[in-house]
């Protein structure tokens, strides 16, 4: 039986900053991955956007080997090595450690949309949408450039997506949209109440739509709106979690403190995707329409 170490609760919420674990600073004699850079100027999916893509192996990996694959969303952000999530020097650590499968991390930045007065933002429109656009784009115009690389995997359940704030709810939504194609999700601080329309999840499960997948879902106790009524950033991320776990998903809520911050994210990515990638595979559930 695992001891957990005492860790002394916070007594004040807002300004709560985790200290990172030994796997997200490089480790002497691990080597650092090779990382390449590949640029989309133009997607089917998202006419007139430009976006950056990088392809993670870890050090030796025989790129024609079959591999499993994770996705990041917000690429870089997620990849730098001087950011809070690390995500470079994680994967490193845990290839080396044996504690992922042999694997390629694909690192997908939110697009940039051509308009008349520049370059705009469109990751909103990307992560935030409840439809399988996005994870119809991974799948059938970044997947297909990967390969152009390395092997990798077919199988739906040797894919994961990770993500934090509208980020997560776009990585919850590709898989539970394809699962035929990606089923472990870690979702961090997730924007699920900006969703338009609102977060269809919890109803969606209630109503007994099920999906074969494997979330982590963390959750900040001071996140956007955590005590009010509507945008409640907390309160859908702890609701869906909820419903996965009345409708019997194999799921994992974390919950901290602190706001709408991605460092508690970072601090529990190493142990998010050793749980994710964990070699229990519980028996897949039937996918059923929604």
């Amino acid at each position: 039986m695992p001891t957990m170490p005492h860790s002394p609760l916070a007594i004040d919420q807002d300004e709560v900053a985790y200290e990172y674990g030994p796997d997200s600073a490089p480790r002497p004699g691990v080597q650092p991955g090779r990382i390449i850079e590949l640029a989309l100027d133009d997607s089917a999916a998202y006419p007139g956007t430009t976006r950056r893509i990088w392809i993670h192996a870890p050090a030796g990996h025989d790129s024609k080997a079959e591999a499993a694959v994770t996705l990041f969303n917000d690429g870089w952000w997620y990849l730098d090595p001087d950011g809070d999530v690390r995500g470079g020097i994680v994967l490193d650590n845990l290839a080396a450690a044996r504690s992922v499968p042999p694997m390629v991390s694909i690192f997908v930045d939110p697009g940039m949309l051509r308009t008349p007065g520049g370059l705009t933002k469109n990751r909103n429109a990307e992560y935030d949408a409840s439809d399988s656009r996005y994870a119809d784009f991974l799948v059938e115009e970044v997947l297909p450039l990967v390969r152009q690389h390395f092997r990798i995997s077919s199988n739906p359940a040797a894919r994961a997506i990770c993500g934090g704030s509208s980020g997560g709810n776009g990585a919850f939504t590709a898989a539970w949209q394809r699962p035929d194609a990606i089923t472990k999700v870690i979702a961090f601080n997730a924007s699920f109440a900006q969703m338009p329309g609102g977060n269809p999840y919890p109803r969606l499960l209630a109503s007994g739509a099920v999906r074969p997948l494997r979330v982590l879902l963390h959750a900040a106790h001071r996140d956007l709106g955590w005590n009010q009524s509507d945008r409640n950033w907390f309160a859908e991320n702890l609701e869906t979690g909820a419903a996965l776990a009345r409708a019997g998903q194999d799921v994992r809520l974390v919950v901290g403190d602190g706001g709408h911050s991605p460092n508690h994210g970072g601090v529990l990515l190493p142990d998010a995707l050793r749980w994710a990638w964990r070699a229990d595979e519980p028996a897949d559930s039937p996918v059923q329409p929604t």
